[in-house]
């Protein structure tokens, strides 16, 4: 009986195994790179450049979450003219952020302003939730 069990439970690992493989069934590729390094700060940094009006903060989470709350003064981004929202002086100070560190849209978006020339990109990666849950304050539309 010891033998059978033992017989199953190696059939049941090894069949799991397979079957849990990671991949989309695709061949393995290298990571995404980007060609610019990308400045990462957290919610203290951003609370303390918020005190300063010249930083430019830009939300680039959903309309819905948007909608929920947003950093003060933030600007909301995702949309299809976003570009014609950023400042006209690439130097300008700019904070990027989206829903937490899960979420990649505030790098994606922080990557294409720095593609564009801008020089002093910076990304919340805690993202809103991390801002709401430091008891930070928002703003609403």
């Amino acid at each position: 009986m010891k033998n059978i069990c033992k017989l199953i439970l190696a059939s049941v690992l090894a069949t799991s195994a397979f079957m849990c493989s990671a991949g989309g069934g695709g061949d393995m590729q290298p990571a995404h790179r980007y060609e610019h390094d990308l400045m990462n700060i957290s919610i203290g940094q951003a609370a303390m450049l918020l005190k300063d009006p010249k930083v430019k903060f830009f939300d680039v989470n959903t309309l819905e979450l948007w909608g929920e709350g947003y950093i003060p003064g933030a600007t909301f981004i995702n949309v299809s003219n976003w570009k014609d929202l950023l400042p006209e002086d690439k130097a300008t100070q700019m904070v990027f952020y989206c829903a937490n560190r899960l979420c990649n849209a505030s790098e994606i978006a922080a990557h294409e302003a720095l593609k564009l020339g801008y020089t002093n990109v910076m990304r919340m990666h805690d993202g809103i939730y991390g801002w709401r849950l430091a008891n930070r304050p928002i703003e609403k539309p």
